[in-house]
């Protein structure tokens, strides 16, 4: 028989055991102790309404970067590189031929006006990877053979037809006073050197022209153009577009007729041929 005026205290069942925790506005929130196992196994809980529900992951949404694209519309006498540096497009004319190509087509020499160009079209930077790819593989436009001084030829690719000085009475001065180049209507025609346009438009004789101020004081003349691509006043890179080759003027098939002057006048010739050479351009 038990002793008198004890009681046996019941034991406690396992799983009704239980802690206190007093939040920080005193309510108490009771939670089974839990053994090592369950304890690792139980995903955490939020209460909604007064019942637990099972916390959902957290989706990481990309930020998506807009990216502001400018046109510009080509207007008549405009020229890639002219656009480029008006427009500060980062890369210049190459990769403002390279956003455009569907626009302009497989020439960068001959865009049109009403064409419209997207300026800063591929803005976002590429990867190094993809970078090293399109440096490899991006089409780049017709360059000239340039020297190390930044000169080149006038037109690419084509060989000299009637040289200077070749004696004729079909010429005023009784000779030839530049060179020839045989080439169709259309051809792209380039700064030999860094300059500032003298004259752009009608020369008489010589039908349309473009006389370049050359950086060393010498002067170069582009005859019987069929389209101006620049104005007078307008600083030109060595390779950029001056005009399209075609037969204005007095003459009897389209060509480009190319001078070097001493100054922008006629009479002032010197033998172009010469003068290249003496920039570091292969010719003739």
């Amino acid at each position: 028989m038990p002793a008198k005026g004890k009681h046996r205290r019941p034991k406690p069942r396992r799983l009704m055991r239980s802690m206190a925790f007093v939040g920080t506005g005193g309510a108490a929130l009771a939670l089974p102790l839990l053994g090592a196992t369950d304890a690792h196994a139980a995903a955490p809980a939020a209460t909604v309404s007064g019942k637990a529900v099972a916390a959902a992951p957290v989706a990481k949404k990309a930020a998506v970067k807009a990216v502001a694209v400018k046109t510009y519309t080509v207007k008549p006498g405009d020229c890639l590189s002219a656009i480029a540096a008006d427009q500060h497009v980062a890369g210049g004319w190459k990769k403002l031929y390279q956003d455009n190509r569907t626009v302009i087509g497989s020439d960068p020499s001959l865009i049109h006006p009403g064409q419209k160009l997207a300026l800063g079209a591929a803005a976002a930077a590429p990867s190094p990877a993809k970078a090293q790819t399109s440096a490899a593989t991006t089409t780049a436009a017709p360059k000239a053979a340039t020297a190390a001084t930044g000169y080149s030829m006038p037109v690419l690719g084509v060989a000299i037809g009637t040289k200077y000085h070749v004696a004729g009475s079909m010429w005023s001065s009784g000779y030839h006073t530049g060179i020839d180049f045989a080439v169709p209507t259309g051809s792209s025609l380039k700064a030999v050197g860094a300059g500032t346009v003298a004259s752009a438009g009608w020369g008489g004789a010589y039908g349309n022209q473009v006389v370049v101020r050359l950086a060393d004081g010498y002067y170069a003349q582009y005859a019987h153009l069929s389209k101006l691509s620049v104005s007078a006043g307008q600083t030109v890179a060595g390779g950029q577009q001056v005009g399209l080759s075609g037969a204005t003027g007095n003459v009897t098939g389209p060509h480009l007729h190319f001078e070097i002057r001493t100054t922008p006048n006629y009479g002032s010739d010197v033998d172009p041929v010469a003068y290249l050479r003496s920039h570091g351009v292969s010719i003739g």
